[in-house]
């Protein structure tokens, strides 16, 4: 029997746990605390819901481990500064760039850049954390520590944002999902919606981006790219080296979800198309209360995560599919009032997107 142990014990290692129980595979979310003795990782296959870790006596055993998939691409991927050179590298298009070094670059960076400047965290920062948006008049927002330590990024004035879910296997097969088109506020991802066929040139275009990066980390799993849709075409914002928010709708909308997809190309099991038939939508919940009244929705699919509730935290997510956009519609539209009046932007902008 196959089993999987994963680096990280969030909603994504919870998930993945899910996933695995048809497959009969046993998947251990393992917290970054764990005494080694207490992991059955010996035998298992290792993966991780997380991009960068603390050395603890657990992560020091598990670098160890010969069966870490992609054990050597986090680093990478977890810095922002790395990631921009491995798109340099395959000619892939992204926003224009600089590493960002000390205050006196700033006159540069704008005659380079134009007026407004996107810093990033190389490391650590998610959701919106870590990030800065300014203009010249507004760059002692940013914290001295954050010289040396941060990219600055070229405002991209994009029409909309998108993201493509797909996964390689040990013997470099790959499949994708449809383009789910994404909103996000305040750097959180609130909606998603996701369409049986995509724009046929952008997914070409994302397929064509993805799978270079695929293979040039010889990567192993599922892996989320997320672009800006500019009228040159797709650029590339960033990548997830792991299962990620924007394709959550899988679980309910595709044959194969994202999480067995992972688990799949991890163990070496059979790696065939997903079938997406109907259109998705995915509603991130976000410091809110559960309320079962969202289940009195035919069409509702709760993801509750059973975390504490705290502002601007992730605790679960809805999903709804359906053949009929009109029902998809109808349901978001039942759903604004069961929800605090900060998600109707969102859920507008989903029927916008099925309309």
């Amino acid at each position: 029997m196959k089993q999987v142990c994963v680096l990280g014990n969030g909603q994504l290692g919870r998930m993945l746990r899910q996933a695995g129980e048809p497959l009969g595979i046993p998947v251990w979310p393992v917290g970054l605390d764990a005494e080694p003795e207490a992991v059955p990782f010996a035998q298992s296959v290792i993966t991780a819901e997380i991009e960068r870790w603390p050395e603890t006596a657990l992560t020091r055993e598990l670098a160890r481990h010969p069966a870490f998939v992609n054990r050597d691409v986090f680093p990478i991927i977890a810095d922002r500064l790395t990631q921009k050179q491995l798109f340099d590298k395959l000619g892939l298009a992204t926003a224009p760039w600089q590493l960002l070094a000390n205050r006196d670059e700033w006159p540069a960076v704008f005659a380079r850049l134009g007026d407004l400047a996107i810093v990033k965290r190389r490391v650590g920062g998610y959701d919106g954390r870590g990030q800065w948006r300014l203009r010249a008049e507004e760059t002692a927002q940013l914290p001295d520590d954050g010289y040396g330590e941060c990219i600055v990024e070229q405002g991209i004035n994009f029409s909309g944002e998108v993201s493509l879910v797909g996964a390689r296997g040990h013997d470099g097969t790959t499949v994708f999902y449809p383009l789910t088109h994404n909103l996000h506020q305040d750097g959180i991802l609130r909606t998603s919606v996701a369409f049986p066929r995509a724009n046929a040139e952008q997914q070409a275009q994302a397929e064509t981006m993805l799978s270079a990066i695929l293979h040039e980390l010889n990567y192993v799993g599922v892996m989320a790219m997320e672009c800006f849709i500019t009228p040159g075409g797709l650029l590339i914002n960033e990548l997830a080296p792991r299962v990620h928010n924007s394709g959550h709708w899988t679980q309910n909308g595709a044959s194969i979800s994202q999480f067995e997809l992972h688990l799949r190309a991890i163990t070496g099991l059979p790696l065939p198309q997903p079938v997406i038939d109907n259109p998705s939508v995915m509603v991130n919940l976000i410091g809110t209360d559960l309320n079962y009244d969202w289940l009195k929705l035919p069409l509702i699919h709760l993801h509750w995560y059973d975390k504490a509730v705290r502002p601007g935290r992730k605790v679960g997510h809805l999903n709804l599919t359906d053949s009929d956009t009109d029902r998809l519609s109808a349901t978001l539209e039942a759903l604004m009032p069961l929800l605090p009046p900060e998600y109707a932007s969102g859920l507008t902008w989903a029927q916008g997107k099925l309309a």
